[in-house]
């Protein structure tokens, strides 16, 4: 590269000086969790990075602060977290809440909620199942009548065999989303013990009251309760060696615990008003919103301290009253991001899962879901959540982190580096919320010139206004990045006309596209995705729009096959043939891409307007020219990827259909059932209907018929697919299977059928090669199991057939 750099942070160094005669700056205006400006940072660059969000603001700060603390620095927070956790420590034991008569520790609590059954009145416990623990000694609860009261009291049962574990997972008193009721039998939607009625237009009413602000748990006649069900508890005992051993198990609530409840709760409402002056509990209200209606109509809730139980909140407000004694903004930001921790994972949205024994975090998804019980954890569970620190290397650049609208920004970069909210944006600025709750005023002691505001009308949202706020946000991008700058954009969409906006979006901010890559961005180590899902992310390289240059459409569309074609090549010579990083969405995604970089690179385009062309792919994707531009690109991209299976000259010879059903077929070979991946295919080949192709058609589970699925039957809604070699091949599968499994039938039907069999024979035979393989995939069995061992016995019969 030209230069004597022997670390990354002396190339960065030669490179900025020769660009831009200093050090370069790179910006984010979307900074988020902050990874690309601390990124930036750590290998020399100085750094911009803001965003509308404080929590967003928070973190990112952090990452350079704290994550990137020098040894120093890190033995300070280190320091201070032992501090406070020693602090909450002492009270919680002088208390004695977390204690039993034995005096075990608690180390978790579960909880469910309660509602009466409308048909006999007796008190239910909502419990989906009644497995409480399975990994450390398989536990269950069973539900004991209490006649007197016409209620439920529990028992807790260990060491129960597999047997007892399916009864009790089976048996739960919520199924289908309705109480169960164990003693009359009878069941009752949810909604229905919730009083929701529908209006005169069809809208849903719900019957819930909402809590009011001093409420932190519960009315007594309230329809939904709570009720704690099961502790898990921690006894130790000392060995004549000196060493400890720790014995954990359950236990129903008893005398102590009960006691403990009632204690924790007087606590909680002494001081309740006074913990929310100090701010050290939530007392701002839940704005309505796409993800916090739900838990108000669901719940009731209407204040965010009503996510959080007595006990959760005692323990909360102590991390809150000794992160607010911080003398250092660097103490106070390691603190509130350990409180955010904590809550997190200690909310009454907190999933018990019985395989861990343990809590799962509120935010396992990007919603806010109830439940119908939670797990809670004690203070010695949630030491893991308080004690974090890292071991980054420390920031070389400098870095500024800011609360700015990115349409404001004022500060230049050479280098914007964005990954921009997209068209069905999440709402993060809903659910920070349940942060800044907490941190509201711990925020603006440890950073003054900040707000604690969601700032939720100023979001990025995808509603009618989303293109033409991301045109203001991308223009002043422009106007604030060097002239020989560039910008690097992030994107992942399926959706042509998504990417339609996105091209005008850039194009009317006076950007363009000079280069776009994709990066495999997903992996399968957690084995929790496979098929044909979007692996990668494109990035697109964009420079500042110069010159006048025009162009016809007709030459476009020339420019976007080329560039398509040189695209799809370069991933696939960088691809690993025997695990793939990349499946066909995401050629589709680099065909996008491609489109964008020769329709920027124009100033004009005929007689295009930007602004009809705009309202187009937002109102009427099907009248937009440039949506139709992207998706015909779609199509060479589809023309591109060929299976292994084809030569080119042999797929140019496929009917539209025979690639759709090939292309579908090797989508489900690898375990992909998604009815969107038959739409996206039959979009991109043209085809219109195609059901009689298809064995099933639901969501996850849908595939094509197979050979001797379809029989002998027509295929008159798919005329291409009916007159084609590969329905002739199929049809001769079928008759082979009937015929006792003989490919010479099989073979004597096809000949018969074809009079330019000779001509056609190479074709049969790579339609036979790509389905014998099929033997061999568990997912596309039992239902391929016939069809591709007829498959195998006709390709070796075609493949010795001779004059």
């Amino acid at each position: 590269m030209g230069t004597s750099a022997k670390s990354l942070s002396e190339l960065i160094k030669q490179l900025s000086d020769r660009s831009f005669q200093r050090n370069v700056v790179v910006g984010d205006c979307f900074c988020g969790g902050g990874s690309i400006p601390f990124e930036a940072a750590r290998i020399g660059c100085d750094a911009y990075a803001s965003d509308l969000n404080p929590v967003a603001g928070l973190l990112t700060w952090a990452d350079v602060h704290v994550c990137g603390a020098s040894k120093e620095e890190r033995n300070i927070i280190e320091k201070f977290q032992k501090e406070v956790y020693n602090k909450v420590n002492k009270e919680i034991i002088d208390l004695g809440v977390e204690m039993n008569e034995r005096g075990d520790r608690a180390l978790s609590y579960l909880y469910c909620v309660e509602s009466v059954c409308p048909e006999c009145g007796w008190k239910v416990p909502l419990l989906p199942s009644l497995v409480v623990g399975i990994r450390a000694g398989k536990v269950v609860v069973d539900l004991i009548e209490e006649p007197q009261n016409k209620r439920y009291n529990f028992k807790i049962r260990s060491g129960v065999t597999a047997k007892d574990i399916s009864a009790a997972q089976a048996n739960g008193t919520v199924r289908n989303n309705a109480m169960i009721c164990p003693h009359c039998g009878k069941s009752t939607p949810i909604s229905a013990l919730r009083h929701d009625t529908t209006d005169e237009n069809g809208n849903t009413v719900y019957g819930l009251r909402l809590w009011n602000e001093a409420e932190f748990e519960p009315r007594t006649d309230d329809i939904f309760t709570e009720r704690l069900y099961a502790v898990r508890y921690e006894h130790i005992d000392v060995l004549p060696n000196g060493k400890t051993k720790s014995t954990r198990y359950y236990t129903e609530p008893g005398e102590r615990e009960i006691e403990n409840e009632e204690k924790i709760r007087k606590v909680v409402c002494d001081n309740f008003t006074s913990w929310q002056e100090q701010g050290v509990v939530p007392s701002m209200p839940i704005e309505d919103g796409y993800n916090t209606s739900q838990i108000m109509r669901e719940r009731g809730w209407k204040y965010w301290h009503q996510l959080f139980n007595p006990r959760q909140l005692l323990l909360l407000s102590l991390f809150a009253k000794y992160t607010a004694e911080a003398k250092t903004p660097l103490e106070k930001a390691a603190g509130i991001l350990g409180l955010n921790k904590c809550a997190d994972f200690n909310s009454k949205l907190c999933r018990w899962n019985p395989n861990c024994d343990k809590t799962e975090q509120t935010f396992y998804n990007q919603a806010l879901n109830t439940l119908m019980n939670w797990g809670t954890r004690s203070l010695t569970m949630i030491s893991t959540l308080w004690f974090r620190t890292s071991d980054c290397e420390p920031a070389k650049g400098a870095a500024k982190v800011m609360l700015c609208d990115a349409r404001d920004v004022k500060s230049k970069s050479d280098i914007w580096i964005t990954d921009p909210p997209y068209a069905d944006a999440v709402n993060y600025h809903e659910l920070s919320e349940f942060f800044l709750a907490w941190d509201k005023k711990l925020l603006m002691q440890a950073f003054p010139d900040w707000y604690a505001d969601s700032k939720r009308i100023l979001a990025v949202r995808g509603d009618e206004h989303f293109s033409q706020t991301m045109i203001d946000i991308y223009s002043n991008l422009t106007r604030h990045m060097s002239d020989n700058g560039l910008q690097v954009v992030m994107f992942t969409h399926s959706d042509p006309a998504v990417w339609a906006q996105l091209a005008i979006i850039m194009w009317k901010a006076g950007l363009k596209v000079t280069a776009a890559w994709n990066i495999a961005t997903e992996t399968d180590a957690s084995g929790l995705k496979n098929g044909n899902y979007v692996k990668g992310t494109v990035l697109l390289v964009l420079r500042k729009q110069t010159g006048g240059d025009f162009a016809f459409l007709d030459e476009i569309n020339a420019d976007i096959r080329a560039e398509v074609k040189n695209q799809i090549v370069s991933m696939q010579a960088l691809d690993d043939k025997e695990e793939p990083n990349f499946a066909d969405p995401d050629y589709v995604l680099a065909a996008y891409a491609a489109s964008l970089k020769v329709l920027t690179s124009y100033a004009t385009i005929e007689d295009l307007d930007l602004d009809y062309e705009l309202n187009q792919a937002i109102s009427n994707p099907s009248g937009s020219k440039i949506v139709s531009i992207i998706e015909n690109a779609k199509k060479i991209a589809f023309d591109c990827v060929i299976p292994v299976e084809f030569s080119s000259f042999l797929w140019r010879d496929l009917t539209s259909a025979e690639k759709f059903y090939i292309k579908g077929l090797e989508s489900e070979k690898r375990g992909n059932y998604q009815i969107s991946t038959y739409q996206e295919f039959a979009r991109g080949f043209s085809i219109g209907g195609y059901s009689q192709l298809m064995a099933n058609e639901r969501a996850n589970t849908a595939r094509f018929k197979t050979p001797f699925e379809m029989a002998g039957r027509t295929m008159s809604d798919v005329p291409d697919f009916e007159s084609s070699i590969m329905r002739t091949v199929f049809h001769g599968i079928y008759v082979g299977i009937k015929e006792e499994m003989n490919p010479q039938k099989a073979l004597g039907f096809i000949k018969n059928e074809l009079n330019n069999y000779w001509d056609k024979r190479e074709m049969i035979g790579k339609i036979l090669s790509f389905l014998v393989d099929i033997k061999d995939i568990s997912n596309m069995q039992p239902h391929w199991t016939e069809s591709a061992e007829m498959a195998e016995l006709l390709l070796a019969a075609v493949t010795h057939d001779g004059v």
